[in-house]
């Protein structure tokens, strides 16, 4: 079993592939101030949750866009299972070129994403992943990167509400029975799941007339499930695109 890791902003993910088949995913919270035996403990016991014993682990990868904590989680991994995971970046082969003023800024998870979604759906494509922030990401005919538009998370926008100001509550993040809502709590509902559904369509919108043609658009990201339904334009949803993209990676490099 190849050990799949993203390391994001708020959460680590992690997958087990056999064979090429997602087996599981497991996330935890990320947290800069763990060390690497708080991490180890904390991989070897969400793991054994999925019932996946130390001796499957045959190696790993990680993407990460938290860099303090790359040696960390390295180090835990090296630690429980005895494998040297591979870290996207530099050096690390990827079978797509990265078109754009300074290719070594390029987040590891955007890659990722790039990877899965050209090996796996085709290009030209369009990939919005949607987390901590929100991340449009285009992919011209050849399975070149080409860009990205990123846009303020849906939850730091929600948050913000909250915590800026006097009398607005902290919420659940689901859609309102209306867009027009006549209470505080679905007035706010509204705002955040049909006003960042309404920001994507219109962002799609952009790109496709930018590039000339309408890409086909692939959706991802701990977000995505929720405002997804709520978009008008036609769209396929993998949550799991990252990892996937993690483990082409892992073999174009073993």
């Amino acid at each position: 079993m190849i050990l799949t890791i993203d390391i994001g902003n708020t959460n680590i993910t992690f997958g087990g592939f056999s064979d090429d088949e997602l087996k599981f995913v497991a996330r935890m919270a990320t947290d800069t101030e763990r060390t690497t035996d708080e991490y180890a403990s904390n991989i070897l016991n969400i793991l054994s949750l999925h019932n996946v014993a130390k001796r499957e682990i045959k190696g790993a990868v990680i993407s990460s866009v938290v860099p303090p904590l790359n040696r960390v989680i390295k180090k835990a991994v090296r630690l429980i299972y005895g494998v040297t995971p591979i870290v996207v970046g530099p050096g690390v082969k990827t079978g797509i070129s990265i078109l754009c003023d300074n290719p070594s800024s390029v987040g590891a998870d955007i890659i990722s994403a790039c990877v899965a979604t050209h090996n796996i759906y085709g290009s030209p494509a369009l990939i919005i992943d949607i987390g901590t922030a929100t991340k449009m990401i285009a992919l011209n005919e050849n399975g070149a990167f080409i860009g990205v538009s990123i846009i303020p998370g849906v939850m730091m926008g929600l948050n913000a509400l909250s915590e800026r100001t006097a009398q607005l509550p902290k919420i659940d993040l689901s859609a309102p029975s209306n867009v027009i809502g006549k209470n505080t709590i679905d007035c706010m509902k509204s705002g955040v799941v049909f006003g960042n559904a309404s920001l994507i369509d219109g962002m799609i919108d952009r790109i496709n007339e930018e590039v000339g043609r309408e890409l086909k658009v692939y959706v991802t990201g701990g977000l995505a499930s929720t405002l997804v339904p709520h978009c008008k334009h036609e769209m396929t949803l993998d949550k799991n695109l990252v990892l996937k993209g993690l483990n082409l990676i892992y073999k174009k490099n073993n």
